[in-house]
């Protein structure tokens, strides 16, 4: 294993202490417990966003606190949960009068621990579980993964709480996005956690790991590695088949790097999955091409789909200023 950390056990404090004073302008790092906030207050009344999970994702989920998206954010160690005391002391630092809502990727210790801070939170809340990894069926025991389309969700949730929404429109909104919202992945090389020094699972030069998740675990098959394209047309399809867009529907394409893909292979992934959908007729309106969810330093990408409604055009669109996302401000 060669990084650039000092120890293993000091590198998330090392970490937030260096993401805080890169972008001082936009947010405040609370120590003990650990959590991220907005650097400016926000409107009395408005609903309160708080997403998190273990680290490793960035710029998911800090890089995403700032006027537009989320409130606050809590970084759990790599590839683990942050705690309830964590969550809860985050809610009552950005509690303004409109409520509290918990952004959620459905991984059970996230699930677990955020249930929790609910449960002690004497404040009005509500929570979004994002589902949208679709390398796993609908009935699995355990329900589907949250990845990439949790930013999707927090970005236009976001944009509705800024505007004046209130806790159950918020609370449905995101729920509504979420079942709108097709992720799948896939990993040329796995990821090494620092803790453990070396990849979770291994591919040889040829094989590629389809439907990984975003913690280093294996995904729903290993296959032999093949073009681009047919990688994408592969991908694509099992999308296509869950949400089922009809021709002339409005749709944002969102392909993901998980830290270790160049651009340039991004953007050609890009290309493909929307000849792949613009075949079939549909409309894509808006784009996202980049590293945003992240998987530390695993070589490989995700492609997301989100139907979208008139109204959530606008609310992608709305301002956001944020370390990891900036337009319109």
């Amino acid at each position: 294993m060669k990084k650039f950390i000092n120890s293993v056990d000091s590198l998330l404090d090392e970490t937030l202490l260096g993401f805080s004073k890169a972008h001082a302008d936009i947010i405040k790092l609370n120590t003990s417990p650990n959590f991220v906030t907005r650097k400016l207050p926000t409107r009395q009344g408005k609903v309160a966003l708080i997403s998190g999970g273990g680290s490793g994702h960035e710029p998911l989920h800090i890089g995403f606190v700032g006027a537009g998206m989320l409130d606050a954010a809590c970084p759990g160690q790599i590839f683990t949960s942050p705690s309830p005391d964590q969550m809860l002391a985050a809610a009552l630092a950005v509690e303004n009068g409109g409520g509290v809502l918990f952004i959620v990727k459905n991984y059970a210790g996230d699930v677990m621990n955020f249930e929790m801070a609910a449960e002690m939170l004497e404040l009005p809340n509500a929570s979004i579980l994002v589902s949208d990894d679709v390398a796993l069926p609908r009935n699995h025991s355990a329900g589907r993964r949250g990845v990439a389309g949790t930013l999707i969700v927090e970005k236009i949730v976001g944009a509705a709480a800024e505007q004046g929404a209130d806790l159950a429109y918020c609370k449905t909104l995101g729920d509504s996005v979420n079942k709108a919202s097709a992720s799948m992945g896939v990993a040329l090389r796995c990821c090494t956690v620092p803790a453990l020094g070396h990849p979770t699972f291994a591919l040889s030069d040829t094989e590629m790991e389809m439907g990984v998740g975003i913690h280093g675990e294996r995904g729903r098959e290993t296959l032999n590695l093949t073009s681009a394209t047919e990688i994408v047309e592969h991908i694509a399809a099992l999308i296509d088949e869950d949400l089922k867009p009809q021709k002339g529907q409005s749709v944002l394409l969102h392909v993901n790097g998980f830290g270790a893909t160049p651009l340039m292979e991004l953007y050609l992934i890009y290309d493909l999955a929307a000849q792949y959908w613009e075949k079939r007729g549909i409309n894509i309106v808006r784009s996202l091409v980049g590293n945003y969810t992240t998987s530390i330093d695993m070589a490989g990408c995700s492609i997301t789909l989100t139907l979208l409604e008139e109204q959530w055009l606008a609310l992608w669109d709305a301002p956001v200023h944020t370390s990891g996302l900036r337009w319109g401000c």
